[in-house]
């Protein structure tokens, strides 16, 4: 057995050790284990492009973490709550049933990546919807700012949801196909996306008075008075 290929292994371990960038030196490991193994370099080149065509997707959604965390790191929340607080005519309530039609909106494209919790709620839904409910209530708590970030997150996560199952090619949509013509019934991908419109319609109905019910609450809890008793 040829045990050379394993040096690739040590190359890791010491790369990692030192501190250094994690791409070049898993990309030479890779080169190294190759040639060790006898491989032709055309034929490893061609493997390392072939994996990296196919964890593209990985690889962009583990590079989105820290690239977010740099634009924190340089204020980006900060400069979001600002901006929120200079338009005068933006509401929380009006905030998130935009962001909630939008996600929605994208989602039944197939466009389910282009937002989400990492890349927009927690840099820029999040602080832009703590900033809107500073208006309405200035004195707000923690409590406060943990149910907004909810409900900002939750926004979200209703607006993929709901609105994914209405892009035919989704996977969710092939499995009901499955399933359905496992038991004799013929559906279309199409059939089944216009039944989940009035579901999607139906969500984004619900959660938008959700918002502009919670939006109330916090009006309540800025006023000085009891309800009834205002004068």
């Amino acid at each position: 057995m040829n045990y050379w290929p394993l040096l690739g292994v040590a190359v890791i371990v010491i790369g990692f050790a030192l501190r250094f960038n994690p791409v070049p030196v898993v990309v030479c490991a890779a080169l190294l284990s190759g040639v060790l193994a006898g491989m032709p370099i055309p034929a490893l080149l061609a493997l390392l492009g072939k994996s990296f065509v196919s964890s593209r997707m990985l690889l962009m959604f583990v590079l989105t973490l820290p690239a977010i965390g740099l634009l924190e790191h340089a204020g980006l929340r900060e400069h979001a709550q600002q901006w929120m607080g200079r338009l005068r005519g933006m509401t929380l309530a009006r905030l998130l049933i935009g962001y909630l039609l939008v996600r929605e909106l994208l989602a039944m494209l197939g466009l389910t990546g282009v937002a989400g919790h990492p890349q927009t709620v927690r840099p820029l839904l999040a602080p832009m919807g703590e900033a809107a409910a500073e208006k309405i209530h200035p004195g707000l708590t923690d409590g406060d700012r943990e149910e907004v970030r909810a409900v900002a997150a939750a926004t979200d996560n209703i607006g993929r949801f709901f609105g994914e199952d209405v892009f035919i090619a989704l996977g969710a949509v092939l499995l009901i196909q499955g399933f359905y013509a496992q038991h004799g019934i013929e559906l279309t991908p199409l059939a089944i996306a216009l039944w989940a419109l009035p579901t999607a319609i139906a969500a984004f109905v619900i959660q938008s008075v959700r918002i502009w019910l919670f939006q109330r609450r916090l009006k309540r809890r800025a006023s000085p008075f009891p309800t009834g008793q205002e004068t």
